[in-house]
């Protein structure tokens, strides 16, 4: 970014996940307006800081390596910087146990503004609702106690990449099987990207599967039923994603953090939720349409099919 007179030193804090990251870019955007000549710093966690300092909300990237209770050294240090940074405000966008912890060992010296929900702070967001409210509402009103009104909707179209080595298909749709190993009732079953990967090359769509590396076994089982399927699972960055969303005809997928991503590049996009997760407080929005079941493996491809044509022939919400 180019030098601004510095004339505030602003803390974001945000450390994860991907998804949330996302959310969390209309906030940042109306904080750079907010504060426009101020010296932004974004405390994130190794895998997003690139991302952070790509956007052009950000002066400064730190990373947080979340040291365990008994890293007391690594505590130490994290106090250190944090004090050494001299900050007038920090915007807690994580409000977490831990990001609330932060503000208290900061010690009863001089303390920066504080927007949170740490006890004790200067602009506290102390909605008793807040945890029934979808994360973007949520961060509207949180900075509007602190007095930033109009906060944008997500936008990530400074992310961009060039997607040549791709050789890319005339038509293609986006396919995100994966999401949190921890959570796998959040996926609808392989076998149902499979049938639906097939359903898709048959009306000349190429399916391109997006996923960590780990997520490799469901592309494989996806191809295993349409070898017309591409695995990209492992290859893409967080830039190329974004720019695949801009191409594609659309994008299916769990509740799961490249959706955002996905959607926040305007790609139209259906998510599919089950009882794990609840699209009132989570779902991406823009283009997007919802299906929902208790149990994804009870959701024929069928349905997901007819869920697609409603998406990409009807004004999405």
């Amino acid at each position: 970014m180019s030098e601004r007179s510095v004339t505030e030193r602003i803390l974001v804090i945000k450390l994860g996940a991907l998804g949330d990251v996302v959310q969390a870019f209309g906030a940042l955007a109306a904080i750079r307006r907010h504060h426009a000549g101020a010296h932004i710093t974004v405390l994130t966690t190794k895998p997003f800081a690139a991302l952070f300092a790509l956007s052009p909300y950000v002066d400064e990237t730190w990373s947080d390596v979340r040291p365990k209770f008994w890293h007391v050294g690594a505590w130490l240090e994290l106090r250190r910087r944090l004090r050494a940074g001299k900050f007038d405000r920090v915007y807690d966008l994580q409000t977490s146990g831990r990001s609330s912890w932060y503000f208290r060992m900061l010690g009863t010296g001089r303390r920066p503004e504080w927007s949170g929900i740490a006890a004790g702070c200067s602009h506290p967001h102390v909605n008793p609702r807040r945890d029934f409210m979808h994360t973007l509402d949520r961060l509207a009103e949180q900075l509007r106690i602190a007095g930033i009104a109009d906060v944008p909707a997500p936008d990530v179209s400074w992310l961009a990449a060039d997607l040549t080595r791709y050789a890319l298909p005339p038509r293609f749709a986006l396919l995100v099987p994966g999401g949190s190993a921890a959570r796998p009732q959040k996926r609808w079953p392989a076998a149902g990207y499979g049938a639906l990967a097939k359903e898709l090359a048959r009306q000349g769509i190429t399916p391109l599967i997006l996923g960590m590396p780990n997520e490799r076994p469901l592309a494989a089982s996806i191809r295993a039923v349409c070898p017309d399927a591409r695995d990209l699972t492992g290859q893409t960055s967080f830039q190329e994603i974004a720019a695949l969303a801009r191409r594609a005809e659309f994008a299916v997928g769990n509740d799961t953090g490249p959706m955002h991503l996905i959607a926040a590049a305007g790609c139209r996009c259906l998510v599919l939720f089950s009882a794990d997760s609840d699209p009132a407080l989570c779902s991406p929005r823009g283009k997007v349409a919802v299906l929902r079941q208790s149990d994804l493996s009870e959701v024929p491809a069928e349905d997901v099919a007819r869920a697609i044509h409603a998406v990409t022939h009807n004004q999405a919400r």
